[in-house]
């Protein structure tokens, strides 16, 4: 039976979480489509454009995403710490780049005169625009309903563009949140859409690529994406919490492993991170080959997937093998 997504989805156990949305009737989000010979690469800007903005808008960070022909993965962070800081009038400002104000707002930012009954109405809904804007799924809905909208018009058609509910995987600790990481920003070189990292364009390790290029160069980058920081605060995590250029390098080298035509070309060293976290080279190249069915709707070691399936509420729970290849030889 399938969960809530509530359950599914509690920043109390990981504020980590890898989304996928796919589409329907065989709709082409991007790419060609090899029947009609169209080309649908001009989409690719629409859901880039409306991610960032929405990252802008929402409390919840972008760690790594990559969009594909027909559907997109994307790696959340929900940063509830921005959340709590954030003031009534800046969640109502926030709010009101998405959907119209209720005038009782518009009077409360203007410094109105109200009475006790009205202010008590204005305090619930921020309180209500506060939680949603940590929360993932009303990210997801803003994001899905404008493309399709876009897609529908653009198609001259009616009705849904998208599958009915998003999926999501909670990504419980540091080595699930790595090897999804790597499993999102390799998608398209798995695709056989490109052949190195630097080349797959509209991919979060792309991006990432262009802005380290930039810095090098002396250039002041700003950016939508999570950063990698190896020292932070766990009390606070707002930084992916690993070197950018050891993350490259992994990323790089599971690359170039995992395709069948390099596979006398894997380098002897393994990177630097692989033995750091203790997992051994050919379970880390299975699980990022295959990392959505390796688990359910977590990924983690088996302490923490155990204990997130107790306090979801799932009656068992998926991936013990995965875990297992995760956590490196016991």
């Amino acid at each position: 039976m399938t969960l809530p997504r509530g359950k599914l989805i509690c920043p109390e156990s990981t504020p980590y979480y890898h989304v996928t949305s796919r589409c329907v009737r065989r709709a082409f989000l991007c790419g060609i489509d090899h029947y009609t010979k169209q080309s649908y690469e001009h989409r690719k800007p629409w859901v880039l454009e409306k991610l960032k903005q929405l990252a802008s808008i929402f409390t919840v960070d972008i760690c790594a995403y990559a969009i594909m022909s027909n559907h997109y993965h994307l790696i959340l962070h929900i940063n509830l710490y921005e959340n709590n800081d954030l003031s009534d009038s800046e969640v109502a400002a926030r709010w009101q780049q998405l959907f119209a104000m209720p005038m009782l707002v518009v009077d409360w930012l203007s410094g109105k005169e109200q009475s006790r009954a009205e202010q008590a109405v204005v305090v619930e809904l921020i309180e209500k625009w506060r939680n949603r804007l940590k929360d993932i799924s009303w990210f997801m809905r803003c994001l899905n309903e404008d493309i399709a909208r876009k897609a529908n018009q653009e198609d001259s058609c009616k009705g849904h563009f998208w599958e009915g509910r998003f999926k999501s995987q909670a990504l419980l600790d540091e080595k699930a949140l790595l090897t999804c990481m790597t499993y999102v920003d390799l998608n398209p070189i798995r695709a056989d859409m490109c052949q190195r990292v630097d080349e797959q364009e509209y991919t979060s390790i792309y991006e990432r690529i262009q802005q380290y290029q930039a810095q090098q160069n002396g250039g002041i980058v700003k950016s939508e994406l999570l950063p990698f920081e190896r020292q932070f605060d766990t009390r606070k995590p707002h930084e992916i919490p690993f070197y950018f250029e050891e993350y490259l390098q992994l990323v790089d080298w599971t690359g170039r492993a995992i395709r069948d035509d390099k596979r006398g070309y894997i380098p002897v060293d393994e990177p630097r991170l692989l033995h750091e976290l203790g997992i051994e080279q050919d379970s880390w190249l299975q699980l990022v080959s295959h990392f959505s069915r390796s688990f359910g709707s977590a990924a983690g070691s088996w302490e923490r997937l155990t204990s997130y399936s107790i306090r979801t509420g799932h009656c068992w729970t998926r991936g013990q093998a995965a875990c297992n290849q995760l956590s490196g030889p016991g």
